[in-house]
């Protein structure tokens, strides 16, 4: 072969040699942003199972029904009147921890004050998962639904990398939780003490609290977070009233990953999380995504069953 024409060939394999590892560094990073920001999602889903589990030690797994009803309460509010989801939420939020105080009322005096919250109470919970379902099927019935906003659509775009706003605004808002959840956990009385009454319930009763009246106050923050997270899902993807059983798994194990009542082991966990699921459905499909996820939960626990920030 003429040296002209090795050149030349060997000019066209750098070519596309180049291209390819600028394809690959492309998808490497738009990978990372989008599990980044998947992640903040997963944030809002979990965080208030990591107060309900992770510190009062209640298995509620009708945490995503809750979610979906703060979704589909978007939905009426943003389709009859154009308010935007988060405002939305924002709004509802004294209505959800008024409904979590009440669903712990419940729950304790037909459970807990019973010594009965082991089995019956995940049943109660169970119960609750079943009924707001089944109630929301009979209602809207099983079509997807889905809210309109500006930033619904829309991507930023820096130089090779793309910030679709849909994920980023619930991202943003996600984060915004977490820091005003944080703040309440570590600044306040009433925080401190949700923080200690599953520790120490005779040092709160000597500090004058109550801890069925923490808990209860407890109970309904983690309730108030699903209107929060069920407004930022349906930004995010259409929803029908099932859609919640996908998140039941993911949530529980997110939050055992970050480690048990640690907030901030929650959004580190539901980071990692997200960025494994973004690398493995960019680079071998999406039907991996949650099988590799819980992998490498099983693996953390291995080595760290108490998780990443746990006690």
């Amino acid at each position: 072969m003429p040296a002209g024409a090795v050149l030349r060939k060997a000019s066209s394999l750098g070519s596309a040699w180049g291209e390819c590892v600028g394809l690959s560094f492309d998808l490497l990073i738009n990978a990372l942003i989008a599990g980044i920001l998947l992640g903040g999602f997963y944030t809002a889903v979990t965080i208030g199972v990591s107060i309900s589990f992770g510190i009062l030690d209640i298995v509620n797994i009708a945490h995503p029904a809750f979610i979906i009803l703060g979704s589909y309460i978007a939905y009426i509010i943003n389709i009859n009147f154009g308010v935007d989801p988060i405002v939305i939420s924002i709004v509802m939020l004294p209505a959800f921890y008024l409904l979590g105080a009440g669903i712990y009322q419940i729950y304790y005096e037909a459970f807990e004050r019973r010594g009965q919250e082991s089995l019956r109470g995940l049943s109660f919970f169970f119960g609750l998962l079943f009924v707001t379902e089944v109630t929301l099927i009979l209602v809207f019935g099983v079509d997807y639904r889905y809210v309109e906003a500006s930033y619904i659509g829309p991507s930023w775009r820096i130089g090779v990398m793309d910030f679709p706003l849909r994920m980023l605004v619930p991202c943003v808002a996600a984060l915004a939780l977490f820091v005003a959840l944080q703040l309440f956990l570590s600044r306040t009385f009433i925080g401190r003490a949700i923080s200690a009454v599953a520790q120490d319930q005779l040092a709160l009763r000597l500090m004058a609290a109550s801890p069925t009246r923490i808990k209860r106050i407890a109970f309904g923050i983690s309730i108030a977070t699903t209107a929060v997270a069920g407004a930022l899902l349906i930004i995010i993807q259409p929803v029908e009233p099932s859609v919640g059983r996908e998140y039941i798994g993911r949530v529980f194990a997110i939050c055992v990953f970050g480690g048990l009542g640690s907030l901030p082991g929650t959004v580190i966990g539901a980071m990692l999380i997200g960025i494994v699921e973004s690398f493995t459905a960019t680079f071998y499909g999406p039907s991996w995504a949650p099988a590799v996820a819980f992998g490498v939960l099983l693996l953390t626990l291995a080595f760290r069953p108490a998780g990443l920030l746990g006690r």
